[in-house]
């Protein structure tokens, strides 16, 4: 029983850490990047409450509260700031 338990625990720890889905950014020169803190600014003018934002797969991923409060984990293109959703999800409003 004990294993079954350690079992399902790591199963769900390993299922949290690839939560992401499949996102990328296409590669580009580091000048061509627009610096990480411009994109917290921008969000946080749209009402976000930025807690931390950090590159990933050539984005950036940004974690906080969305302008609704919700909370986000969401990815940006860093030359153009156009958010990038991970492989099989879309935007709230074309669900």
């Amino acid at each position: 029983m004990k294993n079954l338990l350690a079992t399902l625990a790591l199963t769900l720890t390993a299922g949290a850490a690839f939560a992401h889905g499949n996102v990328s950014c296409p590669a580009m020169p580091k000048e061509e990047k627009q610096p990480q803190m411009t994109l917290q600014k921008k969000l946080e003018g749209e009402g976000w409450k930025v807690r931390k934002v950090k590159d990933y797969n050539g984005c950036y991923e940004v974690y906080g509260f969305d302008g609704s409060g919700k909370k986000a984990e969401a990815f940006f293109n860093p030359k153009t700031f156009e958010r990038v959703y991970p492989e099989g999800e879309q935007p709230a409003a074309a669900k």
